[in-house]
């Protein structure tokens, strides 16, 4: 359950009984300024060029950014001259993307659709889930689900660039909590353990004067095994990981899981034959 409290005086309880927390439109509109300061904003143009030499994909192919948000990636993409789709759940960050492509004047594909759902099989050479975009549903059959997705829009030989937070390295940088001072805001954040490292809880807490946004989630973690594990399951192949997006090694100095899997033809090494009783599939 998570509390929403405006100027002090409007208190209001949201259930989630039908939503996951990541559906909920007020939650990306109170924090995206904290989200997305200047500071990541200038990372994507860096982050799209490691991206393109780990991956090996040049322009004009095709580009999916699933999960896009404001576009960040979307517009460093297209400004090197890829023909970029972007999608997103979040109509008000579309919204945003759409107008910062238009002042660029780059021609931009944006689509309000769940990352579930969204198929155009065959159709890209280069598919990215970044920011740490990934493992946010209640079901984690959900994420395999969403793999799979990613996996049948690729044109075989295509690329799948995904960035999560390791299970690795949220356990030795875990902190229980911090707070940051932001254009006078008072962001604050708390951390816990959900289960047996299966997921990172985040209570989130952002207050400047009588205004305050509270907001609590779960992200599921895996560990890069298990990710490559789940990679392998969902027919991907030549699966590398990375510790971050310069390509170095996923060890114990590692920022970020960064995997870099293809998709392979059917029956080339990677490719699992669907088997009787296999719950993903």
């Amino acid at each position: 359950m998570n509390t929403l409290i405006h100027n002090g005086k409007l208190k209001h309880t949201l259930t989630r009984t039908e939503q996951e927390w990541f559906q909920d439109e007020c939650f990306w509109k109170e924090f995206a300024p904290f989200m997305f300061d200047e500071a990541r904003w200038a990372m994507a143009d860096t982050e799209v060029a490691q991206i393109l030499v780990l991956s090996g994909v040049e322009p004009p192919a095709k580009v999916l950014d699933l999960c896009c948000g404001v576009g960040r990636h979307s517009l460093a993409f297209a400004r090197r001259g890829f023909t970029v789709t972007g999608v997103d759940i979040t109509a008000s960050y579309l919204e945003a993307a759409k107008e910062s492509a238009a002042a660029e004047e780059l021609t931009i594909e944006f689509i309000h659709e769940d990352a579930r759902a969204f198929r155009r099989t065959g159709e890209f050479a280069l598919c990215v889930n970044l920011g740490a975009s990934f493992g946010y549903f209640s079901n984690a059959d959900d994420d395999a689900l969403m793999l799979r997705r990613c996996r049948e829009n690729l044109a075989t030989g295509g690329v799948f660039v995904l960035e999560t937070i390791g299970k690795e390295t949220a356990a030795r940088t875990f902190v229980e909590s911090e707070t940051v001072d932001r254009n006078g805001w008072m962001v604050s954040a708390h951390y816990s353990v959900v289960g047996d490292w299966e997921k990172l809880g985040n209570a989130w807490s952002a207050r400047k004067g009588d205004t305050v946004y509270e907001r609590s989630f779960a992200i599921r973690l895996y560990a890069g095994t298990e990710l490559r594990a789940l990679l392998l399951r969902e027919g991907f192949g030549s699966i590398v990981l990375y510790g971050d997006f310069e390509g170095c090694p996923y060890n114990q100095d590692a920022q970020m899981l960064v995997a870099v899997a293809r998709k392979t033809a059917p029956g080339l090494p990677g490719r699992k034959k669907r088997q009787r009783g296999d719950t993903h599939r």
